[in-house]
């Protein structure tokens, strides 16, 4: 009679298991990491509904808490990433907001052709004997070329539209790229600059873009500022 007992206990324990297991299941929902709620109700649910005759172990309980504590760490830690991402995306938003209506200089090799005319900044580290600039349509296509020796010091390099084969480019973006040397044949790094007017903001992406008319220039590229 006794054992008849005990087994009807113990089944009745594996059902409150089982029942146990699916209200944890549902409470979980998308995922104990995503829910300390969840987890929360899951860890009290599954103490609720022990079989006095086969209690959670201690060993097991003591490693689900130290999930519990881990789940709570990794949200709250998450919580805090959030705040400081959404602080630091409206403080770019503001400085960007700023830029416009201002003369800007910032890293780049493109530049806008308009009005006859393409300007790129050059900062040559040393004097350079022999330079190749090669200029570039959205294409990759080479559409001029010039060359000549440059200066040390920056310097404003301007192109006039006017391409290898005689004819005026049409208005757009173009790319710059320089080959220089020194008189003794080793290669100079030549850094660009563009400058212009911002007129507009791209806030779409993780990062404010200033539009300088067609000209996308993001945020973090621009080196200084003007009225």
């Amino acid at each position: 009679m006794a054992a008849g007992i005990e087994n009807i206990i113990a089944g009745q324990g594996g059902a409150q298991k089982a029942d146990a297991r699916k209200e944890a299941a549902a409470a979980a929902g998308g995922g104990i990491a995503d829910n300390f709620d969840a987890f929360l109700t899951l860890l009290t649910t599954q103490l609720q509904n022990q079989s006095p005759l086969d209690p959670l172990d201690t060993n097991q309980f003591t490693q689900q808490l130290v999930q519990f504590a881990s789940v709570e760490q990794q949200i709250k830690s998450n919580e805090s990433l959030e705040a400081l991402l959404t602080t630091s995306r409206a403080q770019n938003v503001a400085t960007a907001a700023s830029f416009v209506g201002m003369s800007v200089r910032a890293d780049g090799k493109e530049a806008q052709l308009a009005d006859g005319k393409a300007e790129w900044t050059l900062d040559v580290p040393v004097n350079a004997a022999r330079t190749t600039i090669e200029i570039r349509d959205q294409a990759g296509n080479v559409v001029a070329t010039r060359s000549g020796a440059l200066s040390a010091g920056r310097q404003i390099f301007t192109w006039d539209g006017m391409t290898s084969s005689g004819q005026f480019a049409e208005p757009g973006r173009y790319t710059v790229d320089i080959n220089a040397q020194d008189g003794s044949g080793q290669p100079i790094s030549v850094k660009t600059e563009v400058e212009g007017v911002v007129d507009a903001l791209d806030l779409e992406g993780q990062e404010p873009v200033l539009l300088i008319g067609e000209q996308r220039v993001p945020l973090s590229q621009i080196k200084g500022a003007m009225r």
